[in-house]
């Protein structure tokens, strides 16, 4: 080691070794000095003629102790004691010499056990602090860095760290871990589901990213054997084996109405036909929208009964493909509406305000001609968007009856998340998630296949990153395995119910992996505004699979879409405030995946889909899920868009001045303005530019004025929940993504004035309350209302 400095170094070393060898000199004179001073004590102790008695004294707590009196301490009154004869003491008489010979060696040594101690105590206090003065050799070019308190730097650069995503992110790794988790059946609670679940657990103790698991006890409907579901039209008992989760089990007769694809522009359409859907069953498409918001919207319009199919138009799989899917207008478990599903808990009789009251039932495309070629009444021209691909009229229908029995049955199932992590350096306990459900309702390659190896995939290489390579992520990373996602993310939103008061203070961000490779040639993507900033430099930064250019190159003019309520993020940004994204690699013209919700989401219908590069495909979403994740944990400062609300907000308070407008013109509303609302907006962008500006003349480089700031930023996104509803009625609090009418979207639409002065009323207080969140310091607090 000497070797490698100069003479100039090693002198400075002798030196040092000098200095360490007077301070070393010091201490030892110091105990010297100390021990004689506590023997004399002693000495002067066992010289003089001082006595001691011992009183039995009893305390005000009950307790009776003795107390030690020594000759010098005694008053005039103690010798007159011993004169005369006082009560607590008297001369021994000769017989008892040997005892107070006794007690007086024992006060002896109790003494010098105390001397002893205090000199011991003594002697380490003075020890260590001496010994601060001896500084271990720090070679020069280290003697101004305080090394002890600075946090890790990490060593690899921005350019570093890309470079090795896409280096061990490959299409060859993925092949072995795509063939090692694919599963003929994956249903959420089978043996097939908790036999992946444990095989993740391994790949992550094995990583040694120390794995968890999170226990829930659901309800998952399934059709029930002994009764099955039917549908009855004329002659015609059609028995489907696809159903959907959460419909109301019943049984209910009415007219057969046609209503496209269930959006409520499709129901507006048969108004003005004077189709009336009132008491009667409707058929709709597939597609567009989710299952839960066709049968919502039927609802809405008072039918009785959903039946629902594939169209050839949106489909071209066989005519006797069957559909699966759930109706709860919501996430998580319906029958713990808010609250986490756990056994040992008694919960009350309680149903989410998302499952519906009606039956609602697949049915194939088979079955659906010989349904459509009877069903009667008017026929629209043949340019409507009513118009599918098959050769039947597509006539309203409102003439036949059709009957829909379902007979589902909700059993309690047992459900794992599987957690693994990996640790930050800096700040640990501020994580990113990586999630993806494992479950389908067959095979689920496309819907689950492909999102848990890229989960697997990330963890092995970030993890070989932080060994081998030297990378050091600030914040920690979480990669988790959700079960029941085909159910409406039951387990991630279970998971996010469980934890819901600390998730808003600790988790930065969610990435869903579920769905990420569903074609080739397009992309699009769903984000919170706050990270539509990291996904678009994500786009610019990873190669497109089509080999031409970036991500961005094939995503089009606008390829970020709103988040819809189906997304698995969804819950993560409209219910718990956190931001959240998803993304999918998909085929030129095409919506989605047409093998979702059917079990014939395979391997080889990907890879047709996929132009035979699912792997390749998988390896590059991958690199583009760890650019964002890897962004958010290893800068100093969170780069999200602290300013990106501004313009929705705009439009949606710019949407409400003229819904009251138009509501006091027509004589429907008096004196009600929504300037408190543009204040409450004014005050909301005010703060999100003091923290953009904040950021601007802040030394980047300074951690803990980073971290201050980056509690600023955490705060905008859970800002944005209302404080004034509950999760059991309105599970989706956001006030820009939510569902209900408190937010914004909604208070748009409100005509009745006393919910209308109310939702207006508290979502200005909201959106001020989120301003003052954002500000910092209580003195720093814009409150201009």
């Amino acid at each position: 080691m000497f070797s490698t400095y100069s003479k100039q170094h090693f002198s400075s070393r002798l030196a040092s070794d000098e200095k360490v060898c007077e301070c070393l000199s010091k201490v030892e004179a110091q105990e010297r000095a100390e021990m004689n001073r506590v023997r004399s004590v002693f000495n002067n102790f066992m010289n003089s003629e001082r006595y001691s008695r011992f009183t039995l004294q009893t305390e005000q707590d009950g307790e009776r102790r003795v107390e030690v009196k020594l000759s010098e301490d005694v008053g005039d009154g103690d010798m007159e004691g011993r004169a005369g004869g006082s009560p607590t003491f008297r001369p021994a008489p000769h017989g008892q010499n040997r005892r107070n010979l006794c007690f007086l060696i024992l006060t002896i040594i109790l003494i010098f056990v105390i001397g002893y101690m205090v000199a011991y105590l003594i002697h380490g206090k003075r020890r260590e602090v001496t010994s601060s003065c001896i500084k271990p050799f720090v070679p020069p070019e280290f003697e101004h860095k305080d090394i002890s308190l600075q946090p890790p730097e990490p060593r690899l650069t921005w350019s570093d760290i890309t470079h090795l995503l896409q280096t061990k992110l490959t299409s060859q790794a993925f092949d072995k871990t795509l063939s090692e988790f694919d599963r003929p059946s994956r249903l959420a609670g089978s043996k097939d589901d908790t036999f992946l679940g444990n095989r993740i657990f391994e790949r992550f103790q094995d990583l040694e990213m120390h794995p968890w698991t999170d226990v829930h006890h659901v309800r998952l409907a399934t059709p029930d054997s002994n009764k099955p579901n039917r549908v009855i039209f004329g002659s015609n008992v059609f028995e489907p084996k696809g159903f959907l989760a959460y419909s109301a089990t019943t049984s209910v007769q009415g007219k057969l109405v046609y209503a496209n694809y269930g959006r409520l522009e499709d129901f507006e359409v048969l108004t003005k036909h004077k189709v009336n859907v009132a008491n009667c069953v409707v058929i709709l498409r597939c597609g567009k929208i989710s299952f839960a918001q066709k049968v919502k919207n039927a609802l809405q319009y008072s039918a009785t009964g959903v039946l629902i199919y594939p169209d050839i138009e949106d489909y071209k799989y066989v005519a006797n493909t069957e559909l699966y899917g759930h109706v709860h207008y919501g996430t998580g478990d319906p029958f713990t509406p808010g609250f986490p599903s756990f056994n040992h808990t008694q919960f009350p009789p309680v149903v989410s305000s998302g499952v519906p009251s009606i039956p609602a039932q697949t049915i194939t495309s088979n079955m659906a001609q010989t349904i459509m070629q009877s069903i009667g009444g008017p026929v629209l021209d043949k340019d409507s968007d009513f118009i599918g691909g098959q050769t039947w009229s597509y006539s309203l229908g409102g003439v036949e009856n059709v009957t829909i029995e379902v007979n589902n049955a909700l059993l309690f199932k047992e459900i794992h998340n599987v957690f693994g992590v990996i640790k930050g350096f800096v700040d640990p306990d501020r994580y990113v998630v990586l999630g993806a459900q494992r479950d389908a309702w067959g095979q689920g390659y496309a819907r689950a296949n492909v999102g848990t190896s890229a989960l697997i995939e990330l963890a092995r290489v970030i993890r070989e990153m932080v060994e081998a390579d030297d990378f050091k992520p600030r914040r920690s990373i979480v990669f988790a395995s959700w079960s029941a996602g085909e159910y409406g993310s039951v387990g991630a939103t279970e998971w996010l119910e469980a934890h819901a008061a600390s998730l808003d203070k600790n988790v930065l961000s969610y990435i869903s992996l579920d769905g990420l490779v569903q074609g080739h040639g397009s992309f699009y993507a769903s984000a919170s505004p706050l990270l539509q900033i990291i996904v678009d430099n994500a786009m610019k930064v990873v190669k497109s699979p089509t080999g031409n250019g970036m991500v961005r190159d094939i995503a089009g003019k606008n390829p970020m879409r709103p988040m819809s309520i189906d997304d698995p993020a969804y819950p993560f940004l409209a219910g718990f405030g956190i931001p959240a994204v998803s993304f999918h690699f998909i085929s030129v013209n095409s919506e989605e995946y047409q093998y979702y919700n059917t079990i014939l989401d395979s391997k080889s219908h990907l890879d047709y889909e996929a132009a035979q590069k699912t792997s390749t495909m998988a390896a590059i979403a991958a690199q583009f899920a760890g650019q964002i994740a890897l962004r958010l944990v290893h800068d100093h400062l969170l780069n999200f868009d602290v300013t990106g609300y501004k313009k929705l907000l705009n439009e949606r308070v710019h949407d409400i001045n003229n819904h009251l407008s138009d509501l006091n013109q027509s004589g429907q509303l008096k004196d009600l303005s929504p300037s408190w609302l543009y204040r409450a907006k004014a005050s909301f962008q005010r703060a999100s530019d003091s923290i953009d500006n904040d950021i601007k003349n802040t030394n980047l480089n300074d951690p803990e004025a980073c971290r201050l700031l980056n509690g600023r930023i955490m705060k905008v996104e859970h800002g944005l929940l209302s404080q004034y509803v509950s999760p059991y009625e309105f599970p989706f609090r956001h006030l820009v993504f939510g569902k209900g009418p408190f937010t914004l979207n909604e208070i748009a639409e409100l005509d009745n004035e006393l919910q209308l002065r109310l939702q207006l009323a508290l979502a200005t207080w909201n959106l001020q309350g989120c301003a003052n969140s954002m500000a910092g310091n209580l003195w720093d607090i814009d409150n201009e209302i």
